[in-house]
């Protein structure tokens, strides 16, 4: 699976990026029939003492999965929306192995 990793309008964070990686590869493991990651993390001041967001988007058979999540550490925003992509990810198994 390839994993692209953007910094919007931030500077790129290696410890970040590494664990994305990392954690996106033991997801790959399980459901070996996604095709691509793309990680954004974005920061926003404006939004209610969180600001730290990270979306992901997995390019999979049928529509693409999508999740993002909104936290005070980007770290803490990357679990979220992963555990939110597990959730879907699961799913669509199951809708897959039903056909």
């Amino acid at each position: 699976m390839k994993t692209d990793v953007h910094f919007v309008k931030l500077s790129t964070d290696k410890s970040i990026e590494a664990l994305t990686v990392k954690k996106l590869h033991s997801i790959t493991k399980k459901y070996d029939w996604v095709i691509k990651a793309d990680v954004f993390f974005k920061q926003d001041p404006s939004s209610d003492g969180k600001g730290k967001i990270c979306d992901i988007r997995l390019s999979v058979p049928g529509p693409e999965i999508f999740a993002s999540s909104d936290e005070t550490s980007f770290e803490a925003s990357l679990a979220e929306t992963l555990g939110n992509i597990r959730k879907q990810l699961n799913k669509r198994k199951h809708q897959m192995s039903t056909h």
